[in-house]
């Protein structure tokens, strides 16, 4: 695979330009596999807030929120059946990924972000994980988005970035809990995930 480090500052981020793009294939008909299994909902927030991303995840932990709160759990809530698998496409993926960057990893979680027009991701912070020493992994696919950088502090200056199909952000070390989100999407069509983006979210959970 073939990467342009692209080095935000401050630093913490890097994006690795259409690094996914020869493991598309691949990791599209997982993320279909996943959603046989696990479909894709729209979770609520503990304040009761219902998200406008659909979501689900594979591997060993799954990521979910409701009323109780933000948590990772071992079994789909919807079907009380463990997580799918995680593909080896999309563990191999984040392996390299993350190694580009300059990070050993092993992720165990990964959760599938679904984006239709008008959805958006609020700035946040990853920090449901207990090992912070463990970076990030996010693969972007299908339709364009404005990815928002922050800092550690909610009210830190925020940079906006485009990401593009193929591309693959890592951040860890000192930036590891930086906030982040993205912009409302945009409506188009992308020739792989018709009016959708897709956004794999890998992470050591356990």
């Amino acid at each position: 695979m073939q990467a342009e480090l692209f080095d935000l500052s401050p630093p913490g981020l890097r994006v690795l330009r259409g690094y996914a793009l020869s493991a598309a294939p691949d990791l599209l008909a997982g993320i279909a596999a996943i959603a046989e299994a696990a479909p894709f909902r729209r979770m609520t927030t503990p304040g009761g807030l219902v998200m406008s991303a659909a979501m689900t995840s594979c591997g060993d932990l799954g990521w979910i929120t409701d009323r109780r709160g933000y948590r990772y759990a071992a079994a789909d809530p919807l079907s009380g059946r463990p997580w799918p698998a995680m593909p080896e496409a999309f563990r191999a993926l984040a392996v390299a990924a993350a190694a580009e960057a300059g990070f050993a990893f092993a992720p165990d979680s990964c959760l599938i972000n679904r984006y239709e027009a008008g959805a958006r991701m609020g700035l946040h912070q990853d920090a449901d994980e207990p090992d912070a020493g463990a970076p990030i992994v996010s693969a972007s696919l299908g339709l364009p988005v404005t990815f928002l950088w922050g800092g550690l502090g909610r009210k830190d200056a925020v940079t906006r970035l485009a990401l593009r199909h193929g591309d693959v952000a890592v951040w860890g070390g000192t930036m590891r809990r930086a906030f982040h989100g993205v912009a409302p999407l945009r409506g188009g069509r992308h020739e792989l995930t018709g009016e959708a983006r897709y956004n794999l979210t890998f992470r050591k959970a356990g």
